[in-house]
């Protein structure tokens, strides 16, 4: 029986590493496009460095996770995903906007799927505790699953924390918006302004003011830098300040009465919010009320009773003991 489980053992890990090997042999035939770009590249004189949508100035060269990432694809190994358009989105919403970061990312997912279930095995050969095939078969297809998931995981989490971020420290931005534009400014002075004003406040909204002030000033024209603005923070509320500033700027309207109307929206929105989550105090709060403090209430009243009746059945046991004698 032992040795049944020994052989299956070693046929499932033969297996496993035998489609590994295939993965790897088959990548730089299926995606064979590198070595072109690699020549591509030195018949240029530059670098093959991919450089994002709307970046002014790209400092992936001297970056050291774009070094590592040009020698993996130069070893014959393509990080591009036929996705990775969408994989940007899903970065810039959460802050990595670097050029080499969608390679990053498959990078990352890559070594996590081939990663943890060799970390897994060789935490199961050193301590010795093998399971049946059919639990290693599992563990192994689950750390697998966990470093494939993980890194998409963890950029939503980041992307969600980010956008709130973003969304509470909005409003007062469009105040300060909003005085500058009445005080005489321009709206590309005004979000330069207030860029370098909510610094630190309001850092991730700063970021973006300065990259919409460093856009204008680079030429490109006002409605791409507010759409790039829009696209880059992800949050809904600032894609609709955008269309706003476009609309009132094609149209000739005032911007300052548009942006006083929508300011207030924008602070009435957040009151909203800030009372949903203080309607959502008392219910988050009986989980715990009930899990902890209820079994307690429940002790406290009821065991003085539980030992008075005790000594009382206690009593009259004595007292029947006596009476019997």
């Amino acid at each position: 029986m032992v040795t049944g489980q020994f052989a299956n053992w070693i046929v499932l890990g033969l297996v496993f590493f035998a489609a590994v090997l295939v993965v790897l042999a088959l990548a730089p035939m299926i995606l064979g496009r590198t070595d072109i770009k690699a020549r591509l590249a030195s018949q240029g004189g530059s670098a093959a460095v991919d450089s994002g949508p709307g970046s002014i100035r790209n400092d992936a060269i001297s970056s050291r996770w774009a070094r590592l990432l040009q020698q993996i694809e130069e070893r014959g190994l393509n990080l591009t995903d036929s996705a990775s358009n969408k994989i940007a989105e899903k970065l810039q919403m959460a802050g990595f906007d670097q050029p080499w970061a969608p390679r990053a990312f498959t990078l990352a997912r890559a070594a996590g799927t081939l990663g943890l279930p060799t970390l897994m095995l060789l935490f199961i050969a050193v301590s010795g505790n093998w399971p049946t095939p059919g639990k290693l078969y599992m563990f192994v297809m689950g750390s697998a699953l966990l470093g494939l998931y993980a890194p998409g995981i963890i950029v939503s989490g980041r992307a969600d924390e980010r956008a709130k971020e973003i969304l509470n420290g909005f409003p007062d931005t469009l105040d300060l918006l909003l005085v500058c534009l009445e005080a005489g400014l321009g709206i590309d002075a005004a979000f330069s302004r207030v860029g370098s004003e909510i610094t630190s406040s309001h850092p991730l909204l700063a970021k973006l003011f300065g990259q919409v002030s460093l856009e204008l000033r680079a030429g490109r024209s006002r409605e791409a830098a507010l759409r790039l603005l829009a696209k880059k923070s992800g949050v809904p509320e600032i894609t609709a300040f955008t269309t706003l500033i476009i609309q009132s700027d094609k149209l000739g309207a005032s911007v300052a009465s548009a942006l006083r109307i929508y300011a207030a929206e924008m602070r009435e929105q957040r009151r909203m919010r800030a009372e949903e989550k203080a309607h959502r105090i008392p219910v988050l709060l009986s989980i715990p009320l009930v899990c902890f403090m209820l079994p307690t209430m429940v002790a406290v009243l009821m065991l003085p009773a539980a030992i008075g009746m005790k000594n009382q059945m206690a009593t009259v046991d004595k007292q029947r003991a006596a009476q019997q004698q």
